[in-house]
């Protein structure tokens, strides 16, 4: 039973892998399928864009005109944009410098802004490796906050109404729907006034920033052809924080939810075994008990027990 054990072991990584491998695999194959036809269209749309201005402003040339598309595109990286004959600025004022710092040491780097010059680029370097242990260390702090601050929630309904178990699954419940209500649900709408966007690409990328994915084709307060008041990167960047710290809940809860779904699977392989042991008359399956004492306690190691010795008796009679 023990080598039978130390062989599950040793191949429960290899398995892992292998549903990680074909999880992935069937996301790229999906997102291959879905996204790759509308890839290719607007490329040719673009490239059809361009012969048409070629063929309508013959002064152009071609390289001149792709020198000035590769330049647009690095001042945008850079947040400058063309409004007219002037230009925009305001990406790297204190506001939207905070917001950098804090997708910064989030993980999420949207990858839109970065710094262009050589002490900026350093600087990020020491930042984020003395800023990211930080942030980790305040996510844990404020999730323990919140499972203290339920706890003591559930602990006085119990007090006050009497109630055992149903106080503790009501509290989680109440605090699931505020959290979705106010990280996922309702951000959404504020985005869809601040930035025009619709309401699912809203809640798309609330759950993108707070995973911390950060594919970075969305992005708060990056139309220039919108003025945003001086609070509102700085709410965004609390909400962020808070945020990630309840999905870092959740995510640690579907985490626990799967090994412990995974442990009461080999519990019950471990009770198959031992009643086939027991089936076949096997005077070396004494040492299954063990095993299934981890699973089911000590009770039932002992009625486990006394089912062997009833099991044995016929077959020790003479």
């Amino acid at each position: 039973m023990a080598a039978r054990r130390r062989r599950r072991r040793c191949w429960r990584t290899p398995a892992l892998l292998l549903a990680y491998l074909g999880y992935v695999g069937l996301g790229a194959g999906v997102l291959w399928a879905l996204e790759g036809p509308a890839e290719r269209r607007a490329a040719q749309r673009l490239l059809q864009q361009r012969w048409e201005l070629l063929a309508n402003h013959t002064c152009l040339r071609g390289p001149a005109l792709q020198r000035l598309v590769q330049g647009i595109i690095q001042a945008y990286k850079s947040g400058i944009t063309l409004e007219g004959n002037s230009t925009s600025l305001g990406r790297w004022d204190f506001s939207g410098s905070f917001f950098f710092s804090i997708s910064t040491i989030t993980t999420i780097g949207y990858g839109n802004l970065s710094p262009s010059t050589a002490a900026g680029r350093i600087f990020c370097i020491f930042f984020a490796l003395f800023g990211i242990p930080l942030n980790l260390v305040l996510l844990n702090s404020i999730g323990q906050l919140m499972l203290s601050g339920l706890q003591h929630c559930a602990h006085r309904l119990e007090e006050k109404f009497h109630w055992q178990k149903k106080a503790t699954l009501l509290i989680r419940i109440c605090a699931l729907l505020t959290c979705l209500l106010l990280f996922l649900l309702l951000p959404p709408v504020l985005f869809s006034a601040k930035e025009g966007w619709s309401y699912e690409e809203g809640f798309y990328y609330s759950f993108i920033t707070l995973s911390t994915i950060g594919f970075g084709d969305y992005v708060i307060g990056m139309n220039p052809d919108r003025a945003y008041p001086g609070w509102y990167k700085n709410v965004i960047s609390l909400w962020i924080l808070f945020g990630m710290a309840w999905l870092a809940l959740v995510i640690k809860f579907c985490i626990n939810l799967l090994e412990s779904s995974s442990d009461f699977c080999q519990c019950n392989k471990k009770s198959k075994e031992l009643v086939e042991d027991l089936m076949d008359g096997n005077k070396n399956s004494m040492t299954g008990l063990d095993d299934v004492e981890s699973c089911s306690g000590k009770d039932t190691k002992q009625k486990d027990q006394t089912e062997w010795h009833t099991h044995r008796a016929p077959t020790e009679a003479p």
